[in-house]
């Protein structure tokens, strides 16, 4: 078995079912896609316990595991059938543990359904136990009180290091100018490899060491390139390349401010001092305004893998399927912390849930899923989330121990708007002192950052279309002819920024008063009179 700590995921959870043989749990649900390493896992609890361990499949029935290097023929066990294997279980007078495989579709027999029930209520009072291990979660209701739930982690650092070392001291004994690697090249390997399965981050190992015929420092990006995209197949989580870094970001000093604080808690020293992980961190506000931008950014700040959970792939046709695949991504989340977790519009993908929408209550208890994983999570998974509509968000995620902090990120002042200016200009090959920016400041007061942007982008349209280069004219006329935000949805926005005033932390410290842009007040005015 892996050397593991005592404060190792699969440690503690091996040690919870352990307990739960003792007690004479009879049936036990566990959900992973690595069959051979918990059947390693469970070889290993059952001969503690003085216990034999069987295994079944739907292609080879029941037979038992001795060794694990045993080979093993289709069809070389026993009652192929489920409802045989079950009666065999039930019959056999031995102490032992029973796996099996891919049982889950079977159980949406009702006949294989009934059966369980009742093979799980005369366990009870014997030393057998029954282990169903699949990927996915099929839990027909009536069998939700006989079954016991179970996780079971990726593999954590502790472990691909002993994979690693294993996969290096073969490569070594072969050929010793295979592997030409310094300790912090292959602690990298092994970061690059967390959240992977082992049989995945054997083989993404294993391409590397084929790649250039040895291993080295140019293998990390390998085995993260293997990880993006296994990470990606599953259609939910996707691995983000940050493109963006704080200096990208217009304005918001004080959450640049707290940003660089919290960044620290990461570290061992932090933790040494007492100071736990930081949670996460919740950006209300108007779109445009630099929140995305933002959560984009902090993963390349502070030097973190960032992975995006698209709350509206969660939701799917199948009974059951939304939640597995949050609880399946929050899984790789923590298999790869410490990380990042952008979790982009977050009241899109919980609005079912605040509506009470006729969905059998699915979207309840997804949400319900994140918030108690947020709450006691205990991986370093930095949560980002971006919310425009705020008063659509249920009053149970912006409690206390959610986040660490909810800021409000309001329409950029005017020392923000010209940073903003010269971050596009700059970008797109102009010196910003060449152009009246306090003109052009000026004329985007109420403007969001997005729409500062696409001013600069429709004078850059209007100076190519007349072959000269851009002016602070081509600007000031793009300003004129844009609406923003401010104006369009002021009562949206004015709303917003009472809510705030109350609940949130202002994303930009500033005396200045922010009122709506000239334009939407004097249509205010307008109305009044």
């Amino acid at each position: 078995m892996t050397q593991t700590n005592a404060t190792s995921p699969i440690l503690r959870t091996m040690n919870e079912i352990d307990l739960m043989i003792r007690a004479r749990y009879p049936v036990l649900y566990l959900l992973t896609h690595e069959e051979a390493r918990l059947e390693h896992l469970l070889l290993e609890l059952a001969g503690r316990q003085g216990k034999q361990l069987f295994s079944w499949t739907a292609t080879r029935g029941l037979e038992p595991v001795r060794e694990l290097r045993e080979p093993r023929r289709m069809g070389g066990g026993e009652a192929t059938d489920p409802v045989d294997a079950l009666n065999h279980i039930l019959e056999k007078d031995v102490s032992a543990l029973f796996l099996l495989r891919d049982f889950h579709p079977f159980l949406e027999d009702p006949h294989v359904a009934r059966l369980l029930r009742d093979v799980a209520h005369e366990l009870k009072n014997t030393y057998k136990n029954i282990l169903l291990v699949s990927p996915r979660l099929v839990m027909p209701p009536e069998l939700e009180k006989d079954i016991t739930l179970l996780d079971i982690p990726l593999p954590d650092a502790a472990e691909l290091t002993d994979l690693f070392k294993s996969v290096c001291r073969a490569l070594y004994k072969k050929d010793k100018n295979s592997v030409a690697l310094s300790n912090r090249d292959a602690n990298a390997i092994v970061r690059a490899a967390q959240g992977l399965t082992l049989t995945e981050a054997e083989n993404a190992f294993a391409k590397a060491a084929v790649t250039g015929g040895r291993l080295d420092h140019e293998d990390v990006d390998l085995v993260l390139n293997e990880k993006k995209q296994i990470i990606r197949k599953s259609g939910i989580l996707e691995f983000y390349e940050p493109d963006a870094t704080l200096g990208d970001v217009g304005g918001l000093s004080e959450l640049k401010r707290w940003l660089g604080v919290r960044g620290k808690a990461f570290s061992p020293q932090a933790a040494c001092f007492g100071l736990p992980a930081p949670k996460g961190v919740l950006l209300l506000g108007a779109p445009g305004c630099g929140k995305s931008l933002t959560a984009k950014s902090v993963a390349q700040f502070w030097e973190l893998p960032l992975l995006r959970l698209d709350l509206g792939r969660i939701f799917s046709g199948l009974v059951g399927s939304s939640e597995q695949n949050m609880r399946q991504a929050l899984k790789v989340a923590e298999g790869v912390a410490p990380a990042v977790l952008w979790i982009d519009e977050i009241e899109k993908g919980l609005a079912g849930n605040a509506s009470g929408s006729s969905d059998g209550g699915t979207a309840s208890r997804v949400f319900g899923t994140l918030l108690t994983w947020m709450q006691e999570k205990t991986a370093n998974v930095f949560v980002v989330a971006t919310a425009n509509r705020i008063d659509i968000l249920p009053p149970e995620l912006l409690r206390r121990g959610r986040f660490d902090e909810i800021f409000f990120v309001d329409l950029p002042r005017t020392e923000s708007r010209e940073e903003i200016f010269r971050i596009h200009l700059e970008k797109r090959g102009r010196q910003a002192e060449t152009f009246d920016l306090p003109a052009a400041v000026q004329a985007t007061d109420g403007f969001s950052g997005a729409e500062i942007e696409h001013v600069v982008l429709e004078g850059l349209f209007a100076a190519f279309d007349a072959d000269r280069e851009l002016a602070t004219g081509d600007l000031l006329d793009a300003a004129a002819k844009t609406v923003p935000l401010s104006v369009t949805s002021a009562e949206d926005l004015r709303r917003s920024r009472e809510w705030a005033a109350r609940r949130a932390r202002m994303a930009e410290s500033s005396t200045e008063t922010r009122g709506v842009s000239g334009r939407a007040a004097r249509i205010e005015t307008d109305r009044a009179e």
